[in-house]
């Protein structure tokens, strides 16, 4: 199937109520994982190339991009390329010849007036090339001079009117807030903010993005979903997904080299954690750990 772009799969979710799946993938198991879940559940999906991935692989963005655009041109269900997180300039300029339909430009580290300048001229750059774009506005420092602090550090809460200031200025098609999640979190005990997301919700025209999302626990993502949540980005915990599944085969089998046997399972284990976050979002359920996925 043609590759879907993510302002089509995030424009669809926000008319239905409903949010879709955003997974960040490193390896190819990682992608072919994204869409075997996805394929399972029947449900569109978007594949997320973030810009640390990117230096992982030795600095290299086509060899897994153009890797994922294979794969994504080959499922059957609809699937999306994002490129994530990016601080660089010259990465953004490399997405649309390798296949991304968008682009999460992260300038929240800087200060406000950078933060808006830096993400309106990446927002007028990326429109001229049809780019659908992302950006993130966390809490900023008061007038006291304090440092911008990180959209998704413990506390850090976006104000909604403030939101409504750096869409409006930058143009942006789509705002990731900080409502409580945490990037890289391992256990699911964050509490979001509902009512802030209400708020933020009311005060935005945009579609809003929840990153941080592994953190979350199932009733929190479906309550996130219902208030205005229309893209939830997810990373960590497909590779808690896949470490485990890896660390315990090859505990069971020591005598094991051939890379293939415990990244098939790992694989596996990916699969299913997608098809059961994709449950929770399309259908406020709790998908059982026990559902078979079968990868490609």
């Amino acid at each position: 199937m043609p590759l879907a772009t993510t302002g089509e799969l995030v424009t669809r979710a926000a008319e239905t109520l409903s949010a879709v799946a955003a997974f960040n993938v490193i390896t190819l198991e990682h992608v072919e994982a994204v869409i075997a879940g996805a394929e399972s559940s029947g449900a569109p999906v978007i594949l997320q190339v973030s810009e640390n991935a990117v230096k992982f692989r030795y600095g290299r963005l086509l060899p897994l991009a153009r890797a994922a655009v294979a794969a994504a041109e080959r499922a059957d269900v609809p699937v999306a390329l994002h490129l994530d997180h990016v601080k660089s300039d010259d990465l953004l300029r490399q997405a649309p010849g390798a296949g991304f339909g968008s682009v999460m430009y992260d300038a929240a580290h800087l200060p406000y007036d950078e933060n808006l300048a830096a993400t309106r001229a990446a927002a007028d750059w990326a429109h001229s090339r049809r780019l659908w774009i992302e950006a993130e506005l966390g809490q900023i420092g008061g007038k006291d001079g304090r440092a911008p602090l990180d959209a998704h550090a413990p506390g850090a809460r976006t104000d909604p009117a403030q939101a409504g200031d750096f869409v409006t200025a930058t143009g942006v098609d789509a705002l990731a807030v900080a409502i409580g999640s945490v990037h890289a979190m391992t256990t699911r005990t964050a509490t979001l903010d509902h009512a802030l997301l209400g708020r933020l919700s009311a005060a935005l025209s945009v579609p809003l993005v929840l990153h941080g999302s592994s953190g979350v626990p199932d009733h929190g993502l479906v309550a996130a979903v219902a208030g205005g949540i229309t893209k939830v980005n997810v990373g960590t915990a497909l590779n808690a997904a896949m470490t485990g599944a890896v660390r315990d085969f090859l505990a069971a089998h020591p005598e094991a080299v051939d890379s293939r046997t415990y990244l098939h399972v790992g694989r596996e284990a990916m699969a299913r954690e997608v098809a059961r976050i994709i449950g929770v979002l399309t259908g406020g359920r709790t998908a059982s750990p026990d559902e078979a996925v079968s990868s490609a």
